[in-house]
């Protein structure tokens, strides 16, 4: 099993310019989870745009029965 001895996130370099990052999984779950959030609101900004049509519940329930 390999341990890793810091907590922070280690750089891989490529002829001196970094080309990777090594991060704990809580880190990586972590960063996921931000990024599904701003996702998530960008995408409710996007439907709070979008023009609202009502309709009878009747008529709903004709079409989807």
């Amino acid at each position: 099993m390999t341990k890793i001895l810091s907590k922070e996130p280690q750089y891989i370099l490529t002829e001196g310019k970094p080309t990777a990052v090594i991060l704990s999984i809580h880190d990586y779950k972590e960063l996921l989870e931000k990024v599904e959030d701003i996702y998530d609101l960008k995408e409710l900004r996007r439907m709070k745009r979008m023009k609202l049509e009502f309709r009878p519940f009747e008529e709903f329930i004709k079409e989807n029965a």
